[in-house]
């Protein structure tokens, strides 16, 4: 890494303030180099309880710094930029969740990790696209009403097939716009390419995947393969990690370079802003961090 005056700035204050920094693999390429942990939201929300440190520094979007105020409320959570927000994680409603708790007696509510905390308050247990196929299965219940990602949870329902799975009409805009033409056409270009897709895209582009799975399993997939190229269907910022590990291999993104403008709103200035002054904290309720806590600990014990 080369040091310049920001990123030495932010090494002296994560010293001073003994603070560590947290970046989603789809933040900018200069924000992971200078992270401590770079990883998906499961990753981040199993380390987020293990770290010593007394300030966390989250890069990614509310509902992730969310989580680590719930799972560390003695911590202080800072994130660069307040308003970095996920739509899908607002996409499910409560008078929906009661309605089908109403309607079926055995139901499992579900909630993907990308939701906000009022969400999770009214979930039996969390998930991540790496641990949703394992814990669903491992559910007592017949009846699971999954959110907020529709996608996802069709992806679960394909491959547990003796559960009831109700979706929920959510989606994240960003790996829903990636189309099946968009892979076939530069699939063209690079017939070598294998197609590595996130459950987050369209049920179009899954059928035509060599590979879906979350971003750190397109990581490990792309990384352990004896292949040379690759067409990969997530947010661009993954590639960051993909070169670094990779060198020698190729990566293409379908379509139109895919970019989750909230996750892009964390700079360096940012971080070195509140390592400086403190600003942006997140602060959950003392109900709500009580109520959301008990999916997130289901879920990082039955993803053991």
């Amino acid at each position: 890494m080369v040091m310049n005056e920001i990123t030495k700035e932010i090494e002296q204050l994560k010293i001073e303030k003994n603070a560590v920094i947290f970046a989603h693999y789809y933040v900018n390429d200069e924000v992971q180099e200078i992270a401590d942990y770079i990883g998906d939201s499961y990753y981040l929300a199993k380390i987020a309880g293990s770290t010593d440190a007394e300030i966390i520094v989250f890069c990614g979007v509310s509902f992730m710094g969310e989580s680590a105020k719930i799972l560390n409320p003695d911590k202080t959570v800072l994130m660069p930029d307040i308003s970095a927000d996920c739509p899908m994680a607002h996409m499910a409603e409560i008078e929906k969740i009661e309605e089908m708790r109403k309607k079926y007696d055995d139901l499992a509510v579900v909630c993907y990790i990308n939701s906000t905390a009022e969400l999770k308050c009214h979930s039996d247990v969390c998930v991540t696209s790496s641990n949703a196929v394992k814990i669903v299965k491992a559910l007592p219940n017949k009846n699971v009403f999954f959110i907020p990602d529709e996608n996802l949870g069709r992806h679960v329902a394909k491959q547990i097939p003796e559960k009831n799975i109700i979706l929920n009409d959510g989606f994240c805009h960003v790996h829903a716009e990636v189309t099946s033409e968009d892979v076939k056409t530069i699939k063209e270009k690079h017939p070598k390419a294998l197609v590595l897709a996130h459950p987050e895209c369209r049920q179009e582009v899954l059928d035509i995947a060599d590979y879906t799975g979350s971003t750190a399993g397109i990581i490990d997939y792309a990384s352990n393969s004896e292949n040379s190229e690759f067409i990969i269907c997530t947010e661009s910022g993954v590639g960051y990690a993909l070169n670094e590990n990779n060198p020698d291999k190729r990566f293409y993104f379908a379509g139109i370079k895919p970019l989750c403008p909230n996750m892009k709103l964390n700079t360096l200035e940012k971080i070195c802003h509140v390592l400086k002054t403190g600003e942006n904290e997140v602060f959950v309720n003392d109900e709500v961090c009580r109520n959301a806590l008990l999916p997130l600990n289901r879920m990082l014990e039955m993803a053991k």
